[in-house]
């Protein structure tokens, strides 16, 4: 949920960047009070090479010549990424198990899924890390290039359009799902399994609207192979200046906001001086020229904030998505 793949050469160049930060003199990049006295373990519950999967090993390359221990990614795909995070929700607090969060496994998940077995009280939120706008498109075909004409359209043709997204209960499928609910309109959804397939139906003609993270789907838009309408982040993406954001189009949508975020928990409970370490290192990571980059590459803004400053974030998070999830009607087992 809420993760997308990148192509071979954006991962290489993440990998590349990990490299590099990897052999840094630690004297360089500062520490804090608290050391881990072991492996640490970085739990990323996604597969390698998407979003969450690049920010877990950038967190990882930072810290290990800072902290002087090895810092591991292990990636623990599956069940929408509750797996991994049910994992680290029972881990011990000592700092040594880490987890790469995103909207899936840490705000969607507690409303959608019947039997989850985790509880956000488990899980002691660090700070975001980034924001990744999703991105809403068209079929060349419809003739639709804004979110005013596919409004129009819906008006005059209900029940006329389907619209793809990676998965139901995904954050592209609510990202839907919250813009018929608040425009009051009707377009049928198109589950696929994963951003890749629905992409490819796009293209192809065969749904006519596609919402998806910002990748994949804007080299499409920027080669004209589909019709790019607007992000759903409050701002426009410094990586689409031209695409306005949902909320600029409609009266109806000028609260939307919906991004993909990749931030940083700990089981609970875990001690302040870990807390605080991992906080600031996450903030260090952040503002370094090399890491800028690499997330600017992805599409991305960072979004580093105070422990409380996300708890509050995920909460509101959760909030959100249960509402949208409740009058969709949706519930899931985990399986």
């Amino acid at each position: 949920m809420g993760s997308e793949r990148f192509s071979r050469r954006r991962v290489l160049s993440g990998a590349a960047v990990v490299s590099t930060a990897s052999i840094l003199p630690r004297a360089s990049l500062g520490a804090g009070d608290w050391r881990p006295t072991e492996t640490v373990r970085v739990i990323v519950p996604a597969a390698a090479g998407g979003s969450t999967d690049v920010m877990g090993r950038l967190l990882a390359a930072h810290l290990q010549p800072i902290w002087g221990q090895s810092v591991v990614v292990e990636n623990r795909s599956g069940a929408g990424g509750t797996i991994g995070t049910a994992e680290v929700a029972r881990s011990k607090g000592d700092g040594h198990t880490i987890l790469i969060g995103n909207p899936g496994p840490n705000a969607i998940a507690y409303s959608i899924f019947r039997n989850l077995t985790y509880k956000a009280d488990q899980l002691q939120p660090v700070s975001n890390m980034i924001r990744i706008p999703n991105i809403v498109s068209a079929h060349p075909s419809t003739g639709i290039k804004s979110i005013a004409e596919l409004i129009a359209y819906l008006k005059a043709n209900p029940d006329k359009l389907t619209y793809g997204s990676s998965g139901t209960g995904q954050s592209p499928h609510l990202t839907g799902a919250w813009f018929l609910q608040l425009t009051r309109l009707k377009m049928t959804h198109v589950p696929f399994r994963g951003a890749g397939p629905a992409l490819q139906a796009a293209l192809a003609g065969d749904i006519q609207i596609l919402f998806d993270n910002l990748y994949p789907s804007l080299p499409q838009v920027q080669d004209g192979k589909l019709n790019g309408l607007c992000v759903t982040t409050p701002d426009r993406s410094e990586s689409a200046l031209s695409l306005p954001a949902m909320r600029e189009t409609a009266p109806e949508l000028a609260k939307f906001d919906v991004s993909s975020w990749f931030g940083v928990l700990l089981p609970k409970p875990t001690p302040a001086p870990v807390l605080d370490e991992l906080n600031r290192q996450i903030k260090a990571m952040l503002e370094r020229d090399d890491v800028k980059k690499n997330i600017a590459g992805m599409g991305a803004k960072g979004d580093y904030g105070t422990p409380q400053q996300f708890s509050d974030f995920i909460a509101a998070e959760t909030t959100k998505f249960a509402a949208i999830i409740e009058k969709e009607g949706l519930q899931m087992e985990v399986k």
